[in-house]
Order: C-alpha cells, then sequence, then structure tokens
C-alpha cells in the first residue's frame, strides 16, 4: 500500500497537528504491510517563529519506508494575509512533489480547511479515495473571527471550498464530538471520532511537592492567538489574584503583543512571558506549577471544539483551570478530576474557579487509560489501512 500524508505540521514542530501526526505515522508504520511506503509532505518547522529547531531538519528525509518532504515557506507572523501566502507555498510544492507520484490512498488532517482542500484536489486528479481527519470547522470559526464586512465576502467562498473538499471524502474523522451535528448536517458520509490524546511524554509518576504556603504559580503554554483570547482574560485574571497566584504565559502568536500591553495597562504585576520551549522543557515547566490554565475565546464556534491541551494537562495530575464552553466544558466536567471550568473571558468567574480549586497534584488513571495517544492512533490506523475495518465507537 502506497499513502499520500498530507499534514501542514510535522515534527519537529510544536503544536497538536504535529504531534498528531507524527503519532498516527508511528501506528501505521506498525500495521502496514511489509512493501507499504508512506510520503509524509509537510512544512520545514515554522509554528513559532520564535522557536529555533536547530540546524538538523533537512527538507528531505528517509526514514525507512516514510519519505518525509519538508516545503521551506515564506517568513511569516500568523496574520490572515501571511497564512494565505504560507499555504500557497505549501499546495504549490506539495503539487510539485507527488506530480508523478503514485498512490493508493490520499490522507489529510487539517484544522484550517486548505490541507484538507489540498488533499482533495489530489485525489481528484489522481482518482483516489480520500480519508480526512478533521480538526476544526474552519468556516464556522473564521465567521465569528471576522468583521461582517469581510466575513460576507469570504464565507460563502470558503463554503463552496468546504464542498468541494467533503463531498470528495470518502472517511472523515471528526477530533470532536462537538463537530458531528455541523458536519452530518452538511455532508452524508461515513465518520470516526478519534480524538486527540495523551502522549507518553505526559504520562509520569505524580511528584509530591512540598506545599507552597507562599503564591501559587498558574502556566499556560501554546499559542497566544484570537482563538485562545488571553488578551481579554490574562490581564483582569491577573491583577485580580495579585498576592496570591503569580501567571507564566509559554509562546507566541499574533496576540502576544496584545497580551503583554493589556497587561502592562492593566497593572498586573504577576505575569512573566517565556519563548516557546521543546517538549522536555514543557513538561519541566507543567509539573513546576501549581495550575495549569486553559482557556479559548468566546465564540460560538468553539462551543463544539475539544482542545488538545486537555488530554496533556490532565495527564500530569495538576489542578486545571480551564476557560471552555459547549462541548469542551462538558467533556471537562465529566472526565476530568479537581478541574474548575469557567465562561470563557469572564474574568470574576475565573478568579472563583481558581481560588475554589484543590491545590494540589493527584493521579487520573481511568482518563490516562482510556485517552492514550497510542491506543487512539492505533484503532485509526487501522480504519485507514481497511476501510472496511468496523471499530467500537466509545
Amino acid at each position: 500500500m502506497k499513502i499520500l500524508f498530507l499534514s501542514f505540521y510535522y515534527q519537529p514542530d510544536l503544536c497538536a497537528g504535529s504531534f498528531r501526526a507524527t503519532a498516527l505515522i508511528k501506528e501505521l508504520r506498525k500495521q502496514l504491510a511489509v512493501d507499504s511506503t508512506i510520503d509524509v509532505v509537510t512544512t520545514m518547522p515554522n509554528r513559532y517563529q520564535s522557536f529555533d529547531a536547530g540546524n538538523s531538519v533537512e527538507e528531505f528525509e528517509q526514514d525507512g519506508d516514510v519519505s518525509i518532504y519538508r516545503i521551506p515557506l515564506p517568513t511569516h507572523n500568523s496574520g490572515m494575509a501571511d497564512q494565505i501566502k504560507s499555504f500557497y507555498s505549501f499546495y504549490k510544492g506539495a503539487k510539485k512533489i507527488v506530480k508523478d507520484k503514485e498512490y493508493d490512498l490520499v490522507f489529510a488532517t487539517s484544522s484550517r480547511l486548505f490541507t484538507a482542500f489540498l488533499g482533495a484536489n489530489i485525489s481528484r486528479n489522481k482518482k483516489l479515495p480520500l480519508y480526512l481527519d478533521i480538526r476544526d470547522i474552519f468556516v464556522d470559526t473564521l465567521s465569528d473571527v471576522l468583521s461582517k464586512k469581510l466575513s460576507l465576502f469570504l464565507v460563502p467562498v470558503l463554503r463552496k471550498v468546504e464542498d468541494y473538499t467533503f463531498k470528495r471524502a470518502s472517511k472523515i474523522n471528526l477530533v470532536s464530538e462537538g463537530f458531528s451535528e455541523y458536519f452530518k448536517s452538511r455532508y452524508d458520509k461515513t465518520y470516526s471520532y478519534f480524538s486527540n490524546g495523551i502522549d507518553d511524554e505526559f504520562i509520569k509518576p505524580i511528584i509530591n511537592k512540598p506545599e507552597n504556603s507562599g503564591v501559587k504559580t498558574v502556566l499556560y503554554a501554546g499559542n497566544i492567538g484570537e482563538g485562545q483570547g488571553l488578551h481579554k482574560i490574562i490581564p483582569q485574571l491577573a491583577k485580580s489574584s495579585i498576592g496570591s497566584f503569580k501567571f507564566i504565559i509559554i509562546g507566541d502568536g499574533g496576540k502576544a503583543a496584545d497580551l503583554k500591553e493589556k497587561v502592562i495597562e492593566s497593572g498586573a504585576t504577576n505575569v512573566e512571558f517565556l519563548p516557546p520551549v521543546n517538549r522536555t522543557q514543557l513538561i519541566e515547566h507543567y509539573q513546576s506549577a501549581d495550575v495549569l490554565f486553559m482557556h479559548l475565546n468566546d465564540y460560538d464556534a468553539f462551543e463544539k471544539v475539544l482542545p488538545s491541551k486537555i488530554f496533556e494537562y490532565a495527564a500530569l495530575g495538576k489542578p486545571i483551570l480551564a476557560g471552555v464552553s459547549g462541548y469542551a466544558a462538558k467533556f471537562v466536567k465529566e472526565n476530568v478530576s479537581n478541574a474548575q471550568v469557567f465562561y470563557p473571558c469572564n474574568s470574576t468567574e475565573g478568579y472563583k474557579a481558581l481560588a475554589s480549586l484543590e491545590i494540589k497534584d493527584q493521579s487520573r488513571d481511568e482518563f490516562i487509560y482510556s485517552f492514550k495517544r497510542t491506543n487512539i492512533m492505533s484503532e485509526m490506523a487501522k480504519t485507514i489501512i481497511d476501510p472496511n475495518y468496523n471499530y467500537v465507537h466509545h
């Protein structure tokens, strides 16, 4: 079997899409027949401009039966125009790489629709089945984020792109069951629901630290963009917490400068900013923190998502403060112990939730067993290799 595997992000990039794609490739390699091959078409590391992946990353890498093609992108700062230019470079590069190659299946994992569109275009031209792994509802999200004027112009165009893409798919996986109603009402396809999960690096023994009677540390690590809405919550939440909690923000993104400016304006003196770090360093920061924080902006589209960060945070046994709503809020309440949920962007609710947390580490063995990444990807790989495989959904 010859698989074309499309992912905008891949190791050593630092993001959920990269971790998911890399883990799935590992499982596919275990299960594919001996003479099978996988071509991974991705980009050079680009998730954070402030993160240096080192000079060891090559544009082409042969790893046994897996060929990895990394397409260089123009410098960007996560703005809309930059993202369009970046995808266009990826699109052109990918089409050139696969032009004269033969495959049995096209697989595309996508959050912003366009990698899925690329997969649909290639599968149509080569008359191949298409398996889509959908990590976000791009059109729905943009409808909330864009101005009304821009939405009136762009959304109808993107709906047509979405229709073209999803009607081409043979099978569609949704990482959140919250996406189900949106897609099922539009596209009569076969769906599965393999979520994000917990990577082995996060499954570590709980370290019972000496009780910290002073200022506690609240840690956020990840993208700082419009979707996370940190600029709408951190300044006032941190200011309310002076003397009790210190906030550490690790990451970068399109709203990082805005967040820093608003923190200064608020008078919050208990916020520290650190650049993106690799996974080993990240886990060390997680283990040193007292509370782990996640947040999504208060957009209707985000009521359907299930952030990958939930799985990382929960595995570490730390108290969790989650500013989420909809499906994510329901999931946290039902599955994660010692976690407090509040409505996004509401700093008053956020502080009450933070103050009510039990500041101690505790194991979540049942959660880890249910959502271990290798278990989820192993089952998902079977549905890619054998389209008739009948998995049992829990």
